[in-house]
């Protein structure tokens, strides 16, 4: 018995995961929500419900799959100090991918933009295009996140300094302001003088504000994950990383926002 006991304790300080269906189960309803979203698409009849059940379970995929970690990071221990600094290294690398990802929008942009074709005739914004006022809703949104910014970032100081009242205060008012920022935005699409089949301007304006916006809503639902963890006390002074990575990308929306708002509201839309 002593030896089984000694054979199976850990005697390292990484985290060696347990066999799991997740990977494969959340990469088949990641491949059913594309094959439905491709039929729905084509106008086949099974497109729509293939799309909505792939959808679905795929949502179902990542809850779960996230509560095993959230389990494995708050109940068994596995998430030490080492593993963490791997999870931060893995958080930096994906968000320099997603920089990556806009780059791209950023960079269709400005080549439409700087040297403005005879079709588009010669100018930008295109002829025909009635852009937004930059000063209106945009710049409110603009203010609305670098003040979810500022919230988040005293939420963050709150949960280090051992603070829980401040830091849900602080939490609250960052998914507040995300929410509103999304409305914002919605009703903008709504009240919108042009579409996504606008030609370039429209295409590379929606593709890009809309991604932004979709990033925002993810953001949303990581932050209102952590507000639910921090009210269940699953948050120390010294084990947060949770928060951290959600701040990281909280953070990106807002930097990215900011680029959106320079370059396509203000220097591209005038």
């Amino acid at each position: 018995m002593m030896f089984l006991k000694s054979y199976f304790t850990q005697r390292h300080a990484f985290h060696l995961v347990d066999v799991s269906v997740m990977p494969i189960a959340t990469a088949s309803t990641a491949l059913t929500t594309v094959i439905g979203g491709v039929m729905y698409f084509h106008g086949y009849s099974l497109g729509y419900p293939t799309l909505m059940f792939g959808m679905f379970t795929l949502i179902m995929c990542f809850f779960l799959w996230w509560r095993d970690v959230v389990s494995e990071a708050t109940f068994e221990g596995v998430h030490t100090n080492i593993v963490q600094l791997g999870m931060r290294y893995g958080m930096i690398l994906f968000i320099a991918s997603e920089v990556m990802f806009f780059f791209g929008f950023f960079w269709a942009f400005f080549a439409a933009s700087l040297a403005p074709t005879v079709e588009l005739g010669n100018i930008w914004p295109p002829k025909g295009i009635v852009t937004f006022n930059a000063l209106d809703i945009p710049l409110l949104n603009t203010l609305i996140l670098l003040c979810s910014g500022v919230t988040i970032t005293y939420s963050h100081h709150a949960i280090t300094a051992g603070n829980k009242l401040q830091a849900v205060w602080g939490l609250v008012l960052t998914v507040v302001l995300a929410v509103i920022f999304t409305g914002f935005q919605a009703y903008e699409y709504a009240t919108a003088p042009f579409v996504i089949s606008d030609g370039i301007y429209g295409s590379t304006f929606y593709m890009a504000t809309g991604f932004h916006g979709f990033h925002v809503f993810i953001g949303t639902c990581f932050l209102t994950v952590c507000l639910v963890r921090l009210l269940l006390n699953h948050f120390t002074s010294t084990h947060h990383f949770g928060f951290e990575a959600a701040a990281f990308y909280w953070h990106f929306v807002d930097v990215v926002w900011l680029f959106l708002y320079v370059a396509v509201y203000f220097w591209g839309g005038n």
